[in-house]
């Protein structure tokens, strides 16, 4: 599905994910932490009625949410990073729309990192592999939110250190052990692979590298379903 063209979005508006959060419930409609990207929300809104699904509520002043900080850990627990993109005010926002359908949802602490100017979010720093596994870069994750996962039951696939700066934490699981992944990381793909992983790839220094923004923020699934 295509979204039309406006005149108030940016070249930003091409990394999809993060402008809604799909629910069981209806759609969540995020405003960026990044002020060039806020007219984006509306617009998913809008699209999606079209669509007949519905909208669920929508982050206002002074929350801010980008959907890249959230990761759905099942059905009734939400994982959402606390950075500079996605504040405490929205996520306590998210929290009361989802509290009456018995949705948990954990706020997880992100580093400072390259400092508030750069996007770093919570799946900048995490990608699920599949119900169990996580790739994860994982000197910059928050010791609570390694203990959690782990009590979870979710085994770790560490990136090559020497790649995060190429992204190589963002990976979009395709199901079936099906992976697509950033091409130039050659080192944190062959780790997939040798932990039994299909990774297809693609070159992606223009569209990716240079705007921070890997084969997860390309996508917006608008259905979740059960592999």
């Amino acid at each position: 599905m295509e979204l039309s063209s406006a005149a108030n979005l940016s070249l930003d508006a091409v990394y999809a994910h993060d402008a809604s959060l799909p629910t069981d419930y209806g759609l969540i409609v995020m405003r960026h932490g990044k002020p060039n990207r806020v007219p984006e929300g509306p617009l998913h809104a809008s699209f999606c009625e079209t669509l007949d699904i519905p909208t669920l509520g929508t982050i206002s002043p002074p929350g801010a949410t980008e959907a890249g900080d959230i990761l759905w850990l099942g059905s009734k627990t939400l994982l959402i990073g606390h950075g500079y993109r996605t504040n405490a005010a929205g996520i306590q926002q998210i929290r009361a729309l989802l509290a009456p359908h018995g949705v948990e949802v954990i706020s997880a602490p992100l580093p400072y990192g390259p400092g508030p100017s750069a996007c770093l979010h919570l799946m900048s720093l995490i990608s699920l592999l599949d119900d169990h596994t996580a790739l994860v870069d994982l000197p910059w994750l928050a010791v609570e939110t390694v203990e959690l996962l782990k009590s979870r039951g979710f085994k770790f696939i560490e990136i090559d250190p020497s790649e995060r700066d190429t992204l190589a934490c963002n990976v979009l699981a395709l199901g079936n052990n099906r992976l697509l992944a950033i091409e130039e990381n050659h080192n944190t793909n062959a780790r997939l692979r040798q932990a039994g992983f299909d990774v297809r790839t693609f070159s992606a220094t223009e569209l990716c590298i240079n705007g921070s923004g890997g084969p997860t923020c390309l996508t917006r699934p608008l259905l979740r379903g059960k592999s």
